[in-house]
């Protein structure tokens, strides 16, 4: 891995070499966010998660969905979503959607009181 410097901060950088000599430079820097998703690839994520809810873990969503998008913008998509109460991952790392607003109002016209 080499590091190149970049508006004065060192970001890490590995280079790798494909089968047609192509070079391929990928930048690594977890305190800030390279890539930010859009609130399209927010909404396809939603998309596929609610279509494939209980089936699939990360990874196996991750080639489920429509587009390409680089796996880190997944991943920060999907802790959007788990902090936000849309999703749960169990234990063995399937995602679930948990989101369903006409069962919680209906719940609240029961007299369910949230907190």
């Amino acid at each position: 891995m080499k590091l190149i410097n970049k508006n004065y901060r060192a970001y890490p950088v590995a280079i790798t070499k494909d089968l047609n000599n192509q070079y391929y430079i990928t930048i690594y820097n977890m305190k800030n966010l390279l890539h930010s998703p859009t609130l399209g690839s927010v909404l396809m994520v939603e998309k596929a998660i609610h279509k494939y809810s209980q089936e699939y873990g990360k990874y196996q969503l991750w080639k489920k969905l429509p587009k390409k998008m680089m796996y880190q913008t997944f991943l920060v998509i999907l802790d959007y979503l788990e902090s936000s109460g849309k999703i749960m991952i169990d234990k063995d790392g399937i995602v679930i959607w948990l989101w369903n607003p006409e069962r919680i109002r209906a719940l609240e016209k029961q007299g369910l009181v949230f907190k």
